[in-house]
């Protein structure tokens, strides 16, 4: 089994942005020493509670302070960007942190139509062109454009594409670079699209496939435990989901929260918990298991998104017990 951490940079409310990317070095080093695979980061904007704005700046700062971890990118919004420079960032980095670097970008406006024009200085919405611009990203990479991307490293990064079902699946597989499925974000097209994803892949930009899914993971002392906890997750993601307050809620705000949950809202709690693993250690290998076997998966990035950074780092700690230190 591998395991990766996908950080949001969710802000604790009360924290400082300062304080969350401090508290990120510091998770990412303990990551390591646990004996997980990777560190990624996701890209957000205009949010308050989300401080990973730049993965690409948050991929050297860990690398830089830790050793042999693998750090990336969960992903870069490439239809607002230039895929040269996205090129052109990834070998900087791989010149930089050799081995170590895996590039995961995705089809994202990375907000609403204002924040995508901002975001891409104002240009027409290139959301269709997609394939396109992912199609260039890997020729400025390999060297199979007019310029390649600067510096021309020995090696390459792994890159990957994001996706949430069948098409995404298929168009890695058919480029030939790896792919993440979105089981946080939906959970229902998963053994459709590994499937897909392994039948249509062509050896290209990496020689094999190379398949692995995201879910949030609450993995508490036991079930009790870890249901008190992911209750901070519920209420979050539900305020996200609103476009409210993006910050993550104390306990004591969760609480009183949930208390007072309209019958919808206690609907789509509901709802977003088959995107989540919420239990003790049993109950978390039990699940995650099954998903492993169902998706036919043995590479996975966790998210855990909890007001206190010491049950995080413990909840991390125990899934690094079920699968990383028993060897």
């Amino acid at each position: 089994m591998k395991l990766g951490i996908l950080d949001q940079m969710p802000q604790p409310k009360g924290r400082t942005a300062e304080e969350t990317a401090a508290h990120t070095i510091d998770m990412a080093q303990k990551a390591e020493s646990l004996g997980y695979e990777r560190y990624w980061f996701a890209e957000h904007h205009a949010t308050r509670g989300m401080t990973s704005s730049a993965p690409e700046v948050m991929m050297a700062a860990v690398a830089s302070r830790t050793s042999k971890i693998k750090v990336g990118s969960g992903g870069i919004l490439l239809p607002q960007y230039s895929p040269f420079k996205v090129a052109s960032q990834i070998a900087q980095l791989e010149s930089l942190f050799p081995g170590r670097i895996e590039a995961g970008v995705g089809r994202s406006p990375g907000g609403g139509e204002f924040l995508r024009k901002l975001l891409a200085d104002g240009k027409p919405n290139q959301m269709a062109d997609y394939p396109d611009k992912l199609k260039d990203l890997i020729h400025y990479l390999d060297g199979s454009a007019k310029v390649r991307a600067a510096p021309r490293t020995t090696g390459r990064p792994e890159l990957y594409s994001l996706g949430l079902g069948e098409n995404s699946a298929v168009l890695a597989g058919l480029f030939g670079i790896g792919y993440v499925f979105g089981h946080f974000i939906r959970p229902d097209r998963g053994v459709e699209a590994f499937r897909a994803y392994h039948y249509a892949f062509e050896s290209g930009f990496m020689e094999k496939p190379a398949a692995r899914a995201c879910v949030f993971v609450v993995c508490g002392e036991d079930d009790a435990h870890a249901e008190s906890l992911a209750k901070e997750q519920d209420i979050w993601l539900l305020n996200v989901e609103k476009g409210l307050d993006s910050q993550v809620p104390t306990p004591e705000a969760a609480q009183k929260k949930y208390e007072t949950l309209a019958a919808k809202e206690r609907e789509k709690v509901a709802e977003n918990r088959r995107r989540m693993i919420i239990g003790g250690p049993d109950t978390v290998k039990k699940e995650l298991d099954y998903y492993r076997k169902q998706y036919g998966c043995d590479d996975w990035l966790i998210l855990c998104n909890l007001h206190d950074w010491g049950e995080k780092k413990r909840s991390f700690e125990r899934i690094a017990a079920i699968y990383l230190q028993q060897s």
